[in-house]
């Protein structure tokens, strides 16, 4: 299909735009479909781009943080910690080391064990955040320093619970992004039974403009005319839709987590806009193909 052909078919001809009846069940079911879908589409698109940024952030925060958990008795855990100190701010690679206060491991506990646990009377081992720089540490060096001199020194890097966090974010990206896919599939299913249906219903009307000399290209730039630009109208109501129901989400926050982190950050609000054009494309395509083949039918 040459850029002529394609631009004559989406300015139209006003004689041609006669041919499709401008109401009636094709031209709800266009409206509504394509709106539907293109609300969906919106959450579907800011769901992929929260699970891009969730996966992100925790590869970059995980992959710089580490934990040194210190089981020792209760009389020698403080000289065990203050030579694990020393040991990790002598490594280099180690941006900041910090033991856990009893609060802050109290507060740890308390999802599980309620916000009353007596933890200064158990044996709880001491926990120190370890934090790396750019250039990253020696880990296998660093197990072997602690292990000679703090016996009960335990350095958990996060691998075992970081990667199975982050591909599970990077699935949900992945479905969210069939997801789309999917809804412009079943957008363009829809699109060609409708556009069959009005075929079929104007049969008659198509048999006498072929009679008057109208060509096969006049006749379906009117049906592609009419559903494509019924689909950009009814995809640019569902976007508005949609970009208001992830406005009114809650904004991201620790507290919240992941689910409070749904919506569109900073450009790619920008990013919704391209539904209706894609939507147009879509049943452009779709009509246009329908149209020729049942215009071949009907010969």
């Amino acid at each position: 299909m040459s850029a002529g052909t394609i631009r004559s078919l989406v300015l139209g001809d006003k004689q041609a735009d006669r041919v499709v009846p401008p109401t009636g069940f094709t031209a709800r079911l266009t409206l509504f479909v394509s709106g539907a879908m293109a609300f969906l589409a919106v959450f579907a698109l800011a769901l992929s781009l929260a699970s891009g940024r969730l996966a992100d952030r925790w590869a970059d925060e995980l992959a710089r943080s580490a934990t040194l958990r210190i089981n020792a008795p209760a009389d020698q855990m403080a000289d065990q910690t203050m030579m694990a100190l020393k040991i990790l701010r002598q490594t280099p690679g180690v941006a900041e080391a910090r033991a856990l206060t009893i609060e802050e491991q109290t507060a740890l506990l308390s999802p599980w064990f309620g916000p009353n646990l007596p933890i200064d009377t158990l044996p709880v081992p001491q926990l120190i955040e370890v934090t790396e720089n750019d250039d990253g540490y020696d880990q296998a060096g660093l197990r072997l320093r602690l292990s000679a001199e703090v016996p009960g020194a335990v350095l958990d890097d996060h691998t075992r619970w970081r990667d199975p966090l982050v591909a599970a974010a990077n699935s949900l990206r992945r479905l969210a992004l069939v997801s789309i896919l999917l809804i412009g599939g079943a957008t363009a299913a829809m699109i060609t039974l409708a556009a069959n249906a009005a075929l079929a219903a104007n049969a008659q009307v198509i048999e006498v403009l072929r009679l008057v000399g109208a060509q096969d290209r006049f006749i379906a730039g009117a049906f592609v005319r009419r559903f494509t630009l019924r689909t950009l109208l009814g995809a640019g109501v569902g976007v508005l839709l949609g970009m208001g129901g992830v406005l009114l989400l809650p904004e991201a926050s620790q507290e919240g987590g992941f689910l409070t982190g749904l919506g569109f950050q900073g450009a790619s609000w920008l990013l919704p806009l391209a539904i209706p054009i894609m939507g147009a494309a879509v049943a452009f395509a779709a009509t246009w193909a329908a149209a020729r083949r049942t215009l071949k039918e009907l010969t």
